[in-house]
């Protein structure tokens, strides 16, 4: 048949095939490997014992409850789950990952921890601050701020004041100094004449002492006298 297409000259249309890098290529899609699921290992999975030797590392014996179950992680790696018996803690559960190398029997343990289940007592989700404050303290919050302010502003007004106000002059005396001042030296002008005078009224009140002495001496002469005579 091939020959019989030779001899009679029949011309067949050329095939052609996409250059690479060009964008025949670009445009075609590419398909993605689809992911394959983790198969169980038996070997891994059947060494319970030695995934509960390893949370023994970290957790003491009373601790550690029933064996909750097994799930793959990937090729040769199982993480198997036990009941947490820990206060405050409930529905937790230990979790020990274990694997082994290709054809071999020997487990071993990768890691170790505490890990919450579906039924496990957590914190509540934690919520930002501004969305916690209620209204009324958001209010309060805002009128201490204003009173605040108020007070600043009324401390630097009166400093302002203060540094603002006149100074009196060295030569400039205030009235109510001059009063003082007038009235301290009326005083002592007074203080100064009574005791200029105190010795004037002095020597008067002697004189007339004297006087009132000579008067009853000469009195008694004479009545001497006219007794004797």
């Amino acid at each position: 048949m091939t020959e019989n297409l030779i001899d009679s000259g029949a011309e067949t249309a050329p095939v052609e095939q996409p250059v690479a890098g060009g964008p025949e290529a670009a445009a075609a899609p590419r398909r993605r490997a689809a992911r394959r699921t983790a198969k169980l290992d038996l070997v891994l999975a059947a060494a319970v014992d030695r995934a509960r030797e390893g949370v023994l590392e970290i957790a003491p014996a009373e601790q550690i409850g029933e064996h909750a179950g097994s799930y793959a992680d990937g090729d040769r790696l199982v993480t198997h789950r036990f009941e947490a018996k820990l206060a405050g803690y409930a529905g937790w559960q230990w979790y020990s990952t274990l694997a082994r190398v290709p054809r071999g029997k020997e487990a071993t343990v990768c890691e170790v921890g505490l890990l919450p289940s579906e039924g496990s007592l957590l914190a509540p989700e934690w919520v930002p601050w501004a969305d916690r404050v209620r209204p009324e303290e958001v209010a309060a919050a805002a009128e201490a701020e204003a009173a605040e302010a108020a007070e600043a502003a009324a401390a630097t007004e009166a400093q302002d004041d203060a540094e603002e106000a006149p100074t009196p002059d060295a030569g400039e005396v205030p009235a109510a100094e001059s009063q003082d001042e007038t009235a301290e030296v009326g005083a002592a002008v007074d203080e100064n004449a009574a005791d200029e005078a105190a010795p004037a009224s002095a020597a008067a009140d002697a004189s007339a002492g004297e006087g009132q002495t000579d008067a009853a001496e000469t009195n008694a002469t004479e009545d001497f006298t006219q007794a004797t005579s």
